[in-house]
C-alpha cells in the first residue's frame, strides 16, 4: 500500500495541528527540534519522519518557509453526534470534531454534504450495523432499500427507507422492532454510504 493511501495516524494529525497553530501564533514554522520537544520524541529524526509522512500523504504542503493545510485524498467529515438504532428519540444535534476520511474508498465524491453519526442500539443488526459503529452519510434523495438517518415526526432514528403504496416508511433490520410509519412528517437527513467499526 502506498504511503498516500494510508490514513494519517492520530499523532500525525496532532503534529499537523501543532505546526499550523504555531505558524498562526509565531508567524513561522516550528523547527523539527521544537516539534520533538512538544511531543517528547526521542530524537529530531522522529519529528522529521512525522512531517515527511504528512507531506507525502498530502496533508501538508511546503510553501517557502511555511506549511499550508492540505487534505490529500482525505476529506474532513464532521461528526453530528449519536443516532438511535432502536426506537426513535428526540434529541438536539451534538456536533463533534472532524475526522479525515478517504471518501473515495466509499464511493463518495468530495462535497460539503457528507457527515458522520454514531449508531446506538441494535435495531439494524440485520444490515450489519452494530452499536457504536460510525455511519458515514451523504445528504441526497433516498432510494427504497437505502439505510437512512431520518427524522420521523420530529424524532431521529437510523433505519431502512421503503415505499409501499406510494407511502414512505422506515423498517428496522431486527424483528424486535416495528415498522415506523410517519403520522405527519418524514425527513431524510442523510443516506448511509459507508461504515467504520473500531475493533475492540
Amino acid at each position: 500500500m502506498k504511503t498516500e493511501d494510508i490514513p494519517p495516524t492520530e499523532r500525525q494529525i496532532e503534529v499537523r495541528s501543532f505546526i499550523l497553530d504555531w505558524q498562526r501564533e509565531q508567524g513561522r514554522a516550528p523547527s523539527f527540534r521544537e516539534i520533538q520537544h512538544r511531543f517528547s520524541l526521542k530524537s529530531v529524526s522522529g519529528a522529521v519522519k512525522h512531517v515527511q509522512a504528512l507531506v507525502k500523504k498530502g496533508m501538508l504542503e511546503r510553501k517557502g518557509e511555511l506549511y499550508e493545510a492540505a487534505y490529500g485524498k482525505f476529506s474532513a467529515v464532521p461528526l453530528l453526534g449519536t443516532i438511535p438504532a432502536g426506537m426513535p428519540v428526540s434529541r438536539e444535534e451534538e456536533f463533534g470534531g472532524d475526522a479525515l476520511i478517504d471518501l473515495e474508498s466509499f464511493g463518495i465524491r468530495r462535497t460539503q454534504r457528507t457527515f458522520r453519526v454514531v449508531a446506538r442500539g441494535d435495531s439494524m443488526l440485520g444490515a450489519g450495523i452494530l452499536d457504536g459503529d460510525t455511519i458515514i452519510c451523504e445528504q441526497r434523495e433516498p432510494r427504497p432499500g437505502d439505510v437512512v438517518a431520518a427524522l420521523i415526526d420530529g424524532q431521529c432514528t437510523l433505519k431502512t427507507f421503503l415505499i409501499e403504496r406510494q407511502r414512505p416508511y422506515l423498517r428496522a433490520e431486527n424483528p424486535k422492532y416495528p415498522n415506523l410509519i410517519p403520522a405527519e412528517e418524514l425527513v431524510i437527513q442523510g443516506v448511509m454510504k459507508g461504515l467504520i467499526r473500531v475493533a475492540g
